[in-house]
């Protein structure tokens, strides 16, 4: 099989060694869960539900009249015992569900249902009503992705997972291929797609295989194997290895007749459909050369990371805590509160020592090119980051700061350290506050 790929991009270490080879493990509830009626882009919910109100496993918490947005659930059987503003893994506080943990809880009934049966409009209300988001990390509402307004030809699954660390998506390919390839082809219904690609980073040819074993019994179905680099995971990168189609700047994929799916989404699809599970867990990957026990965990939407590391083992003994991350290292955003709670887009949760946490001051730009010359999206962030640096953030979005997707790849190769990714994110807040006025 040919291994494809795409231009600039960087070669990372890989560190998935840690956990690639642990199988999924549920670990035990905590004693509350929080609930952030935010965990998607678009409109934010409104809690459905009160303080003293009994909740069941899967029950509505929180909901939107929005298009743009996705329902939230209890992932736990409890009481209510507060709606209220708490710590977000982005640093802020979002008005959240905080739900007492009953200690006898009853297993969820769900119904089976025929999903063959079902017509793209029943699967696109049933994703809806789950409150599925894109579980890569960028938590879209599902259902509006799949509701594009031009012609889809073309689903492809993006089973890349190119951040060092992460093995959670991994552990999926090979654990829940079934469910993971019937959920594709839910999603394919949707659009009216007759093709799917599952494009698998050649790391994990355990994963290759195990699909390739189910798309030779399936018409339209095929596996890409893709090159070990990073951004392979991001959708225009994927696009373009996989099909060699290009997606204009500041275009969205349907613009050349593809829809992008994590392969944690087409799994939750397929549950969605066939049993009318909603998103109230995922998969998620503890690692990091601080971690005791590196692990892959379904864990409960809600569940503060600190319950979640401390089941795992908690740090190594000896080690001093150095940073802990949620998300990939290259993405991820550093955590100092451990009762920020796991939302839809948790992929990871990193654990690293000091002697892993670079320690280095940023300085000012060198005029290297460096962040040039690897830019997957062709970019200059040495203009961005400078512009944005004097506050000059017209000047900045003129560069390309609004079409850079924050992959992370600038400060990775920076001589000087620059903190160019948030110098992106600064831009883009100020650019977006102003057109609100």
């Amino acid at each position: 099989m040919t291994v494809k790929s795409f231009d600039r991009g960087v070669f990372l270490p890989h560190y998935k060694e840690y956990s690639e080879h642990e199988a999924i493990t549920t670990i035990v509830l905590p004693e509350e869960v929080v609930i952030p009626l935010q965990q998607h882009i678009g409109a934010p919910c409104k809690a459905v539900v009160k303080v003293g109100d009994q909740v069941k496993t899967g029950q509505k918490v929180g909901d939107s009249d929005a298009f743009v947005s996705a329902a939230v659930f209890a992932s736990v059987d409890g009481t209510v015992t507060a709606v209220e503003p708490r710590p977000h893994f982005t640093g802020t506080d979002v008005e959240s569900v905080v739900i007492k943990v009953d200690k006898n809880q009853q297993e969820p009934a769900w119904t089976e249902r025929d999903i063959s049966a079902m017509n793209g409009e029943e699967i696109k209300t049933a994703i809806k009503e789950a409150g599925i988001v894109g579980m890569g990390g960028a938590a879209f509402p599902t259902h509006v992705k799949l509701s594009p307004p031009k012609p889809i030809d073309l689903i492809i699954i993006n089973a890349c997972e190119c951040e060092p660390f992460l093995t959670c998506d991994h552990r999926v390919i090979v654990e829940m291929t079934d469910a993971m390839v019937e959920g594709a082809k839910l999603i394919a219904k949707v659009v009216d797609a007759p093709r799917i690609i599952f494009g698998i980073e050649k790391n994990k040819p355990d994963g290759v295989e195990a699909v390739k074993a189910l798309a030779e019994k399936e018409e339209g179905i095929e596996v890409v194997e893709l090159d070990v680099k990073y951004p392979q995971g991001a959708e225009k990168q994927l696009i373009k290895a996989a099909v060699d189609r290009e997606v204009p700047p500041g275009k969205l994929p349907l613009e050349v007749g593809v829809v992008v799916q994590n392969v944690g989404t087409a799994v939750a699809v397929y549950e969605a459909c066939r049993y009318g599970k909603p998103l109230y867990e995922r998969v998620l990957t503890v690692t990091g050369d601080a971690a005791a026990r590196p692990a892959n965990v379904k864990v409960a939407i809600g569940t503060p990371i600190g319950h979640v590391i401390e089941e795992c083992g908690g740090f190594k003994e000896g080690d001093k805590p150095g940073k802990v991350i949620m998300g990939g290292p290259m993405t991820g955003f550093a955590q100092t509160d451990m009762n920020v709670p796991v939302v839809k887009g948790s992929s990871g949760l990193l654990l690293f020592s000091e002697e892993m946490v670079a320690k280095t001051e940023h300085m000012p730009c060198v005029r290297c090119a460096r962040c040039v010359d690897h830019c997957p999206m062709f970019l200059y962030p040495n203009s961005i980051s400078t512009n944005a640096e004097l506050g000059r953030y017209d000047e900045a979005a003129e560069w390309g700061a609004m079409d850079c997707f924050e992959c992370g790849i600038c400060v990775y190769v920076c001589p000087s350290n620059r903190p160019i990714v948030q110098l992106v994110r600064d831009t883009k807040k100020d650019v977006a506050a102003r057109a609100k006025r």
